[in-house]
């Protein structure tokens, strides 16, 4: 019974897309076209994807990095600027689910060794929210800029023009919350660790890595990207397909199903254009909030041609709830497990997300 607890607080966002599959399928009779519902490219990059940035990960080349650059930072304000700009920057390649796996329990670790364990909630909530909104400017930064490039065929001078904007303001943001930190001494050497890397592995994962990004671009087919990474893996490191976060790939098939079959009811799909046509940018930050922003993504895509006000809607709409984004429960985890106070921490993270979608949302009413 506890087990069963834990994987349905793990895993609610699967369990309501599998349950959302099931009640549609009562109304569309499952039959061949439920498989042309499936976005098999968008699924086989995210495979590809996550099974690269686990082998840098199990590598330790992030936590390495973090470590050379925080050996020199003896402020609170300059360790949070560090870890907050990581975020920001890093989510771009390694996604932000990626960035806060890594750096949030560095984060942990560092302040622990220093005594400065009070500034926790106040750090790991601008990382959180630096992790979002950096990964929000590149096509591989997070599920739902993949799924949107590919789906609508973006090219990445109209995806970057159309998110830059909102992503140089987040920086500004980020830099200014990092600094307005108080100048209270840390010590961070601590925390430095000798860590050695496999130069096979590396330039594996590397190659893997460019070979995925031409394929985001469409130079090589995903078929031929998906087949070589799993050969690869499985000759040299076949412990990482256990590495692979298979509950995201299964919600976006249920979804791509339910989503699939709410096309095929015509009243419904008439209802859901009506409202999502011409407020993409609303919906999308509005439905995010409450279902989180890739199935929010998903949704919304079938019923609007308009793929850069989704795309601007979906990824502001990360910023909000605990839930508008699906990584932040990784950040909240990880701070869950410490003496913190959960309370401060929920409404710490409430208040400075809805302060940055505000500033975003005036920066999108002033360039529409």
């Amino acid at each position: 019974m506890v087990k069963v607890k834990a994987f349905i607080k793990n895993e609610i966002v699967l369990i309501i897309s599998f349950i959302l599959a099931v009640i549609s399928a009562f109304f569309i009779t499952p039959n061949k076209e439920y498989f042309e519902y499936i976005d098999f490219r968008t699924l086989g990059l995210l495979f590809c994807l996550m099974i690269v940035m686990a082998g840098f990960n199990k590598l330790g080349i992030f936590k390495f990095i973090a470590e050379k650059m925080l050996t020199k930072v003896k402020t609170i304000s300059g360790l949070s600027l560090i870890l907050g700009l990581l975020c920001f920057f890093s989510s771009m390649v390694i996604t932000n689910d990626v960035a806060l796996i890594t750096f949030v329990p560095f984060t942990i670790t560092a302040l622990k060794l220093s005594g400065k364990m009070n500034k926790l909630i106040w750090i790991v909530t601008i990382e959180t929210v630096a992790a979002n909104l950096g990964s929000m400017l590149t096509p591989i930064g997070n599920p739902q800029n993949l799924y949107l490039f590919s789906a609508f065929n973006m090219s990445i001078e109209e995806f970057i023009f159309t998110i830059l904007p909102y992503a140089l303001l987040s920086l500004i943001l980020v830099i200014i919350s990092c600094l307005i930190t108080d100048n209270g001494v840390v010590d961070t050497e601590k925390s430095e660790s000798n860590i050695t890397f496999s130069k096979i592995h590396i330039i594996i994962y590397s190659v893997l890595f460019f070979i995925a990004l031409l394929t985001v671009f469409r130079v090589i087919p995903y078929i031929i990207t998906l087949l070589i990474t799993l050969i690869v893996i499985v000759l040299f490191d076949r412990k990482l397909i256990l590495k692979v976060d298979y509950s995201l790939l299964l919600t976006f098939i249920f979804l791509f199903i339910f989503i699939g079959n709410l096309g095929e009811i015509k009243s419904i799909s008439d209802f859901l254009k009506s409202i999502v046509s011409g407020n993409e940018v609303i919906v999308g930050i509005i439905s995010s909030q409450v279902f989180s922003n890739v199935p929010a993504t998903i949704l919304l895509s079938k019923f609007t041609e308009n793929a850069k006000d989704l795309l601007i809607g979906v990824n502001l709409g990360g910023l909000g709830t605990l839930i508008a984004s699906m990584a932040s429960l990784i950040s909240f985890k990880f701070v869950a497990k410490e003496k913190v106070n959960i309370v401060k921490y929920i409404l710490t993270f409430t208040v400075v997300n809805i302060v940055f979608l505000v500033l975003n949302l005036g920066l999108w009413l002033i360039i529409k």
